[in-house]
């Protein structure tokens, strides 16, 4: 069977708001109406069938990149309230670990992202003659990878 394409990446937030400002600074597009804001609230027994929680109340916003290709879903619980994760986790910790995204100026987006919070996580190094590279953290101790391509 061959596989379609990939929907998206769902990404579980503590502060949605935060977590969508940082990925909307990062230049990818709000998806949908929900509230005006985007923000859809999901709710009711198939939610909870679907996840395998009982009383789940969330809200998410789904963001795409601006090529159309590339989603990310943004999920807060209102309930049931999860374990804390680990903001720290380092880049070889098992699980889901970082998500690339190609920039055109990594120096100038990191400038921009900074505000959000996002802090290097290594440095940028360029990586033969193909890319300029680094892992910076954003919301949520999120490692996202900026590729600038060169050459």
């Amino acid at each position: 069977m061959v596989l379609p394409r990939l929907e998206h990446v769902g990404i579980v937030v503590g502060d949605l708001e935060a977590a969508k400002a940082f990925f909307a600074e990062l230049g990818l597009e709000v998806e949908g109406e929900g509230d005006g804001e985007g923000v859809m609230t999901v709710s009711g027994r198939a939610v909870d069938r679907i996840v395998g929680l009982a009383g789940v109340r969330s809200e998410m916003v789904m963001m795409r990149t601006p090529d159309g290709h590339g989603k990310l879903e943004l999920i807060r619980y209102r309930t049931p309230s999860g374990p804390a994760g680990d903001p720290e986790a380092p880049a070889n910790a098992p699980g889901l670990r970082h998500i690339l995204f190609e920039v055109a100026d990594i120096e100038g987006v990191l400038e921009r992202l900074r505000p959000h919070g996002a802090e290097l996580v290594g440095e940028v190094v360029r990586y033969e003659d193909s890319f300029k590279l680094c892992y910076l953290r954003g919301p949520e101790g999120i490692i996202v990878e900026l590729a600038e391509r060169i050459g």
